[in-house]
């Protein structure tokens, strides 16, 4: 049918009298669609089993290209599928090896960190001495990374993510990817222990005292290094006052003197020391103490005598307890 007849007997319908006032106002898109659609004016695009049809007809490089330039286009759909035709037509030549990778890289790109997972974990068995597997294995972790959640929320992908990280450092000590590699694993630990505060805390709103002195605990011996041992440091001081174990509280507010004597943290220590009448609050003399008797001599072990006031500079992690 000629497109020029398809508009004259359309418009003549549009116009005639028993078109309704009503019906007038439809878009003459509408009236023109079937006939536009017959005439093939909106013929969709090949489909997926089109495609991988035509694929299987090229050279492996010409799909491996137009690949590169759906990746370019942000089309990862047709990526993925590009580079999964050429390790199902080609699985022996050069270009499934960089398929493999790069279908890994597409499905990063588009958040589906699963299927990279599996397609990267593909390419790391069946070619463990290419030159991009140190590559492959730095992007397996940031895919585990991307995954990492609030400290709300429960960890163990945190800890798969530090795991994969950790062995990107420990198989390729040397190279850029270890290095943002050791960076994520310090940014991963932190939130390890910010999840264990949070649970903390929550033990401690609940009045349940040593769990809450647990979790700290958890923070102060494996997370040392981070943003969060500091206020574990503090809230020990603090439930070890509220159970009455005032050597306790005293040597936990020591140790945080020493490593942070300007924080905040330990202001609040020292305040806390001193409102419960463990020390003078001008002096920082040890004003109650409890004694640490032996069982064989029954003598007394000598206590430190002074707490340091707050400084205005921090110090280094050098020892606990």
């Amino acid at each position: 049918m000629q497109l020029s007849g398809v508009f004259a007997q359309a418009m003549e319908w549009y116009k005639s009298p028993s078109m309704s006032q009503h019906r007038r106002i439809l878009p003459i898109v509408l009236i023109l669609a079937p006939a536009l659609a017959g005439c093939g004016m909106f013929k969709s695009g090949p489909t997926a089993t089109e495609i991988t049809e035509r694929n299987a007809r090229l050279p492996p490089e010409v799909v491996y290209n137009n690949g590169i330039n759906a990746l370019q286009k942000q089309d990862y759909q047709t990526a993925v599928n590009d580079f999964n035709d050429i390790e199902q037509n080609t699985p022996y030549s050069p270009w499934a090896t960089n398929a493999q990778l790069m279908h890994g890289y597409a499905e990063y790109l588009r958040s589906h960190y699963s299927d990279a997972i599996s397609a990267l974990n593909r390419y790391i068995d069946l070619h463990p001495a290419d030159r991009d597997i140190a590559y492959a294995y730095y992007l397996r972790a940031l895919c585990y990374y991307e995954q990492i959640s609030d400290v709300q929320r429960e960890q163990a992908t945190t800890q798969e993510a530090i795991d994969a990280l950790q062995e990107v450092v420990n198989r390729f000590p040397n190279s850029a990817y270890a290095r943002d590699a050791q960076l994520k694993i310090d940014l991963g630990e932190d939130q390890l222990a910010g999840h264990e505060m949070v649970i903390g805390k929550w033990y401690e709103k609940q009045h349940l005292y040593a769990a809450a002195i647990g979790r700290y605990q958890v923070v102060i011996n494996n997370y040392q290094t981070t943003n969060h041992t500091a206020e574990a440091l503090e809230r020990l001081t603090e439930l070890y006052l509220k159970l009455g174990l005032t050597d306790e509280a005293r040597r936990t507010a020591a140790v945080l003197a020493y490593n942070y004597p300007g924080s905040k943290w330990y202001q609040e220590a020292y305040a806390k020391l001193a409102s419960t009448d463990v020390i003078n609050p001008k002096t920082g003399d040890v004003v109650t103490s409890d004694a640490d008797t032996t069982a064989d001599t029954g003598s007394v072990q000598q206590k430190p005598t002074v707490m340091p006031q707050p400084k205005s500079s921090g110090g280094f992690f050098g020892w606990l307890f």
